[in-house]
This record gives structure tokens, sequence and C-alpha cells, in this order.
């Protein structure tokens, strides 16, 4: 069993990655039935939680049925970060999660994200500042560095164990790399199988599908592997990567009805969390991902992005089920 601190995560636990504008609770609550082990928060700007931002502060929201569950926080300034950790420990999460991974511009250009891979003896001391911040587990979510030559994320995960720690997550890609080019897990297994390192390693990149997390289980001995973009729009990925772990067998993929029923679900949860306007605007980001690869679907999926009455988008989806012309 793989603890983070005192938490069970599983055998080998799967991983929701905190995505912006994805891994709210809506989405959280999906992949959880679907089987995944251990989520996480949007990443909060340590900077608007302390200025009591109300973007940042709903993303404090977590529920007992997602547990476990943690919350993560990126910035530059420790005292800041040292706030911020005060703050999310008390919306009772199980773990704070700190976000030195994330390549985007507006993050790094504040030093915040995959930035302090370029200080990484401010990332030591601002690490060690944050764990004695709170009395939960702290994990962490890098890259392998900055670029190409300075890929030192096996002395970094050994740096940030020292200082306390309890789990590390490894994007198989450098900053500059951003999402292009292929994942690179040979680092990450070197991580793992250092003899120096004894806190659970988790692996992320590019792991679609159910053959390649068996692949990168067995090959590099990761103790678990996060999965990000291969979720949205389809929360089914993680019993169907478990499955065929456990059996070597495959499940059949979600029917139209099963596309139509989670779906439903994630636009009803989406208004009850956000509210009606801002529930709808902000499920359109998933619709083509539900439905992608369903045949004469796209003049309805053009009504799914642009319909305001959560009565007809409804009436919509219901539509979708009743159609022989979107069968596979």
């Amino acid at each position: 069993m793989v603890k983070i601190g005192n938490i069970e995560v599983g055998e080998f636990p799967l991983l929701l990655a905190p995505m912006e504008d994805v891994s709210d609770p809506p989405f959280r609550a999906l992949c959880k039935a679907y089987g995944a082990d251990l989520m996480f928060t949007e990443f909060i700007s340590s900077e608007g939680l302390i200025r009591d931002a109300a973007k940042s502060v709903k993303k404090l929201d977590v529920f007992d049925q997602e547990r476990p569950i943690g919350i993560q926080i990126f910035g530059a300034e420790i005292n800041s970060m040292k706030r911020a950790t005060e703050l999310a420990t008390a919306a009772k999460p199980d773990i704070i999660d700190i976000n030195y991974g994330c390549p985007v511009k507006k993050v790094v250009g504040k030093g915040a994200g995959a930035a302090i891979l370029c200080d990484i003896p401010k990332m030591e001391k601002l690490t060690a500042e944050i764990v004695k911040s709170t009395d939960l587990p702290v994990t962490v979510k890098t890259r392998l560095g900055w670029d190409e030559n300075t890929r030192y994320v096996v002395e970094v995960a050994e740096r940030l164990q020292d200082v306390g720690i309890q789990a590390i997550s490894i994007h198989g890609r450098t900053r500059k790399q951003m999402y292009k080019g292929d994942a690179d897990w040979t680092l990450i297994g070197e991580v793992k199988n250092n003899p120096r390192m004894h806190i659970p390693v988790f692996g992320n990149g590019d792991v679609r599908t159910p053959e390649r997390v068996r692949e990168v289980k067995e090959q590099y001995n990761v103790d678990g592997v996060m999965i990000g973009r291969a979720s949205i729009g389809y929360p089914w990925i993680f019993n169907e990567m478990k499955h065929h772990l456990r059996t070597g067998e495959h499940l059949a993929p979600p029917t139209i009805e099963d596309r139509v029923t989670a779906c439903l679900s994630h636009l009803n949860r989406s208004v009850e969390w956000k509210g009606e306007r801002l529930g709808i605007l902000e499920m359109r980001r998933h619709y083509s991902s539900y439905f992608k690869g369903i045949p004469n679907i796209k003049e309805t999926r053009l009504k799914l992005v642009t319909e305001d009455s959560l009565e007809v988008l409804h009436a919509t989806l219901a539509d979708i089920e009743r159609r022989e012309e979107f069968a596979f």
C-alpha cells in the first residue's frame, strides 16, 4: 500500500493531475466515481489567496466524497506561500501540494511554477518553510528541469525529500518543452530507483492508454501514475487502466449512453457549484472531449457550446442518446 505520510492512496495509485480550468469539484467528482485514487485542486495562487481574491478562495472548496484530496498552491515569495499554506490547511484537505512545474508564461514570469527550477536553493528553502507551516503532508509536482542543460530532478528530489516532502510527482518534460515532444521517463525512473529516496515517486506525461500504464509501472518502478489530459472528457480512463493492470484485458469503451450520462452529471454539478450562468459557460470547453469520435455530431456540438438555456442543454443531450446517427 502506497502512503503519503499516514494517508493510504492505493496499491498502485492513479492520480488526477491538477489542471487549471479542468480539475474543479464537478470534474473531480466524476473522476473519483470512475476510479481516481488521489486528486488535486486546480492550482491556487498564493498571492490571490492572501488577498482574498474570490476565484482563488473558491478553489479551496473540497468535499468529503473526494478524499483523499490535495490543495495545490503556487507562488514565488516565501511569506506569501507560508500564509497561503496556512489558509489552505484551514480548508481541511488531506495534502498540501506545491506547484514547481507550471510552464505557462504568466506564472513563470512572476518567478513561480517551473521558474523556481532555475533557483534550486530557493526551491529548497521555500519548501522547508511550507513544511513547517502545516501539519499536513506536503508533496511537490515538478518537471525534469528548466531546459535540457538543467535536468537536475534527481538532485532536486533528494533535497526536497531532505526538507520534509512526503511524495513527489514528476512530469517528464522540461519547462522549455512545455507540452511538446515526448515525455522522457528515464529520469523519473532514476529518481524512483535512487537508493536515497524513500518517499513515493509518481510519474506524469503521455500516459494515455492502459498499456502505457503497465509499461511505465514495469519499466520505471514508479509508485503510481498521474493522469492529466487523457482524463478530460474521459473519466473512465482510471477504471480502464486499473482493470488492465489487474487482468491484462480491456474494458468495453463507454457507450453513447455512458457519455451522455457522465456529461449530464458534469453539467449539473457545474451549475450547482458555480451557478447557472457560469456553470453553463465553463462546461463548453468539455463537450468536444465527451463526444470525440462520434459521427455526425458537429452540428449538435455547436448547439451545446452556444446554448445558454439549461433546459435546452438537457434536451440536446437527451437527443444525442436517442438518435441513431450518433451511434459508433
